[in-house]
């Protein structure tokens, strides 16, 4: 059990004097604030913060930190307040406290939009000092060690959790050796029978494999001395998750995955480790395409090494990993080495530790960004899930700028990725300088340039193959505002429209009146309530009504033109498709709740038992300057032959019809029912369309539906 003299003993290493006794200071503060309070295990509950803050130590971190830790839950679960810490140990300390108390109730048991909008602290706090996630994570690794007290059901739900959410963002913030401990607890708890029989398997392994792996270290190690180059070389061993994990994604046996032997050089410099490299390759043959170089372009959480495949003696494959000491103590430690590293002042041997950091903030920065852009909790969480987990392809821009993306990212990835706004404009790219589809994959080493225009925008269809968070959340926040600028702009016009009925708009509306409506319906401003108009959940004339000059009677409510349709009403206009109406046509409005007006013909039977409802139905006109295409329907009788189905089509393209769609439906003997879908730019247009087809000898009759 770690006491606090033995904890200040160790931090002699690092720390100061006045340092470590302030960190003892906390734990005192700590020891009586529990006072009485004991852990499942029968502990006294301040073996918990002094257990925290030891293994932050181990990581070297400042000594603010460490008196966070051994205060990390006073503020929870005792009556000590945020002021009181603040007045005994500062602003720093009692903020790091105050951001961990805010992610204690982190958990899967609630409900999932809760879980959701506390993990929306965690990235808040986090953004404020990543030292706080340090600190959870410290708090979290200790609970997970001693687990055992707990029901099992409760350490099933703590282990998932922590798989969840724990374990990938120790990954992303490089902090290897925490993320692998934490994996291989919450696999034991969480799966304890499949943990038993793959450790009974690996202990059984490393028998039969320790001849091999000392005869290969003992040649590679005298390879380097041949070379002169110094080096010290181990033998790695995959932890249990890690082995679970590849046999469950790529669907291999526990042989197949042992079969693969895993060594680690470490040596003094950036040199050195491609001259290590060299020895390496000179000494067993490298696999095809199974070298990656992680120190020119390190990974984004700052990890750096040179990773090899051999064949070795005997068919055997082996993995080699080649770092400097600063590289492989990044790695270990990820961000937390950065403290370690400020201490010093060490700015030799910073680089690593600093770059961590720094990619660390920038990750935090950019969860911060999708937090602010996010619709709800709920769709915040799903994109950072499928950050934490990323397999990288790192490609170019034109200038040579490198930028790293989830494994399986697009164009529309990367533009989002350099520019919110780029991503928000690109219309197409070109991927090593040849034109290609914005949904195609990247890979390692493309060069992608993107093309953009002002008057683009995000396509919804883009959501069906973006990977990245980033991308994903942009798309859906400038979606969701062009909706809601829609629908305040149809709400506007369909409110007008009625208000006219009584010679005013709303421009001229009574104020002390739209105070009260907005008040009574719980709006903020009239844009909130005129977007409920435009999306169809509050009924336009009614609210005219409510809203009237005092000086108009009900009598004057028959009058008014009807609502020009300019084609550019977007998301909040909907053609309906049991009748596909025209430019041409006489048209109806039904106004449907969520959807906003749904455009039929006035001759539709769909549409006539709510005609003259005037709370679901307005009456419309097209606008004259319409320019766009409208998808019309065709239904032909033909006499069946070869080649008819090209032969309509032909007609149909050479009237200027763009045909989407054409199938045969039945036959009836020779006759056949061929129902067609063409892009048309009016009535006119289709029946100019028509009266061609019509002329051909082998349709009997040509109908739109």
């Amino acid at each position: 059990m770690p006491t606090i003299d033995a904890l200040s003993e160790r931090l002699t290493e690092y720390l100061d004097q006045q340092q470590i006794q302030q960190v003892r200071r906390a734990y005192f503060y700590a020891e009586q604030a529990h006072d009485g309070q004991r852990r499942k295990s029968g502990e006294a509950y301040v073996t918990h913060p002094l257990a925290a803050a030891s293994i932050l130590a181990t990581m070297h971190l400042d000594h603010q930190s460490l008196m966070a830790a051994m205060l990390h839950d006073v503020i929870e679960d005792t009556e000590v307040t945020y002021e009181g810490v603040h007045s005994q140990f500062g602003e720093s300390v009692a903020d790091i406290v105050d951001g961990v108390s805010k992610l204690t109730h982190l958990e899967f048991e609630t409900k999932a939009e809760a879980q959701a909008s506390n993990f929306q602290k965690m990235v808040l706090a986090m953004a404020e000092d990543i030292r706080v996630i340090l600190v959870k994570l410290a708090d979290r690794l200790h609970n997970m060690r001693t687990l055992g007290a707990m029901r099992p059901d409760k350490q099933r739900r703590i282990a998932k959790e922590t798989l969840d959410i724990y374990a990938p963002i120790a990954g992303r913030l490089g902090m290897r050796d925490l993320q692998v401990e934490l994996e291989d607890l919450a696999f034991q708890a969480h799966y304890p029978m499949r943990a038993k029989y793959i450790r009974r398997a690996v202990v059984q392994a490393r028998g039969q494999r320790k001849d091999i792996i000392s005869s290969i270290q003992e040649t590679i190690e005298q390879r380097l001395r041949q070379e002169g180059l110094k080096g010290t070389v181990t033998g790695r061993e995959k932890h249990l998750y890690s082995i679970y994990s590849k046999m469950k994604s790529q669907n291999k046996s526990f042989a197949e995955i042992m079969d693969v032997f895993a060594f680690r050089v470490v040596t003094e410099s950036v040199d050195d480790c491609y001259r290590v490299l060299g020895a390496v390759h000179n000494l067993y043959k490298p696999v095809l395409n199974r070298f990656k170089d992680y120190i020119a372009i390190p990974k984004s959480n700052g990890y750096q090494s040179l990773h090899t495949d051999l064949f070795g003696a005997k068919n055997i494959t082996i993995e080699v990993q080649i770092r400097t000491k600063e590289m492989d103590a990044v790695a270990s430690q990820g961000v937390a080495e950065h403290s370690h590293y400020k201490v010093y002042g060490d700015s030799d041997n910073s680089d690593s530790a600093v770059g961590s950091y720094k990619r660390a903030r920038k990750w935090v920065q950019g969860l911060l960004e999708m937090q602010q852009r996010a619709g709800n909790s709920m769709e915040f969480i799903e994109s950072v899930k499928e950050d934490l987990f990323p397999d990288e392809v790192y490609v170019f821009t034109p200038k040579g700028r490198i930028l790293e993306l989830p494994a399986g990212s697009t164009a529309v990835d990367f533009a989002y990725a350099v520019h919110t706004d780029i991503g928000n404009s690109c219309v197409s790219c070109r991927i090593d300088r040849r034109l290609a589809p914005l949904s195609q994959r990247l890979e390692n080493g493309q060069t992608v340039e993107i093309i953009t225009t002002p008057s683009a925008q995000p396509n919804m269809a883009w959501l069906n193959f973006v990977m990245t968070g980033k991308a994903r959340t942009a798309i859906r926040h400038f979606l969701k505002n062009q909706q809601r600028h829609e629908s305040i702009d149809l709400g506007r016009r369909l409110l007008n429209q009625f208000l006219s009925k009584y010679g005013s708009n709303a421009d001229e509306i009574d104020q002390a009146k739209l105070l009260e409506l907005l008040e009574e319906a719980e709006f903020k401003s009239i844009d909130d309530l005129l977007e409920d108009i435009g999306m169809g959940n509050r009924q336009a004339y009614v609210v005219a009504r409510r809203l009237r000059p005092e000086s108009e009677e009900e009598a004057g409510e028959q009058h008014g033109s009807p609502l020009s349709i300019k084609g550019t009403e977007g998301m909040v206009l909907q053609y309906a498709k049991c009748c596909r109406p025209l430019p041409g046509d006489e048209i109806i409005g039904h106004i449907s709740a969520g959807k906003g007006l749904v455009i039929h013909r006035t001759a539709c039977r769909n549409i006539g038992h709510l005609r003259d409802d005037p709370g679901k139905c307005i009456y419309l006109e097209w606008f004259e300057g319409l320019k766009d295409e409208f998808v019309a329907e065709l239904t032909c009788q033909v006499e069946s032959h070869r080649g008819i189905i090209a032969e309509l089509a032909t007609v149909a393209t050479s009237m200027g019809a763009d045909l989407q769609e054409i199938d045969i439906e039945d036959h009836e003997g020779k006759l056949a029912k061929v129902h067609m879908e063409l892009l048309v730019k009016d009535r006119i247009h289709l029946a100019r369309v028509m009266k061609k087809i019509r002329v051909l000898k082998t349709v009997n009759k040509i109908v739109r539906p």
